[in-house]
């Protein structure tokens, strides 16, 4: 490893040691509340709320493939590539605030439709993530490594740990992975941002709530890709 890799893995080490930190009791109890609410819901509602949530997601993964340019940042060194993702971050952060701040000042309605709108911004971010980072999002086992990164930055305490081992196992783990489980991903995401985006509902706050959650969600997706995509090129980087 040169110096600035050494520096990048003393990073990515203190982010994994935060993303492993439990969480305070204001998340824990809400996260029980939304397990219980999740209970009480029908299993029929499930289904359909899944089957929906896997049909959306598909479709953008497809739409993000093809408008993706993969030679972005062919030859580029890491700290080349570390600088390109900030500056794409900030890109998508804007517009994940234009985006939050309409539906928001549009009342509950057009706060409904914010929800397929910023899932589609964040999966095309991380495609854009992988590429400047050197993976070939036209593998299925990338696409696949792609909604882990999405899982990492939006579950709970115990479902990010187990995401987080399969990420830093990724060369053994996607040998056995054939699909994602679709109830757990659509159920972590929901209850992940039910809190942050549920006052964007409201009429009057509903713009800053969604401007604000937007680049709050997008910053914090951002630094998970970031550091994620830095941890598999490091693994494969001889140390000194």
């Amino acid at each position: 490893m040169n110096e600035y890799e050494v520096k990048v893995m003393e990073e990515v080490e203190e982010w994994k040691r935060k993303l492993t930190r439990r969480s305070g009791m204001m998340n824990r109890l809400s996260k029980k509340a939304q397990g219980k609410m999740n209970d009480w819901i029908p299993e029929k509602v499930h289904e359909v709320m899944t089957e929906s949530i896997k049909t959306m997601v598909k479709a953008t993964l497809l739409g993000s493939q093809m408008t993706t340019n993969m030679r972005q940042a062919q030859g580029l060194t890491l700290a080349e590539r570390d600088e390109m993702i900030r500056k794409k971050i900030a890109t998508y952060q804007k517009t994940a605030v234009v985006e939050g701040a309409g539906t928001g000042a549009g009342g509950i309605l057009l706060g409904l439709a914010d929800f397929p709108l910023l899932l589609t911004i964040k999966l095309k971010f991380l495609f854009d993530a992988a590429a400047i980072y050197g993976f070939d999002t036209k593998k299925y086992e990338e696409r696949l490594f792609i909604l882990h990164i999405f899982q990492l930055a939006f579950s709970s305490d115990e479902i990010r740990k187990v995401t987080l081992s399969e990420i830093e196992n990724w060369d053994i783990r996607k040998q056995v992975l054939i699909e994602m489980d679709w109830r757990k991903f659509q159920q972590e995401y929901r209850d992940y941002i039910d809190l942050a985006k549920l006052f964007q509902l409201v009429p009057g706050i509903g713009a800053f709530v969604g401007a604000y959650a937007n680049h709050n969600l997008l910053k914090h997706l951002g630094e998970t890709a970031m550091n994620v995509y830095r941890l598999r090129l490091l693994q494969k980087v001889p140390e000194l």
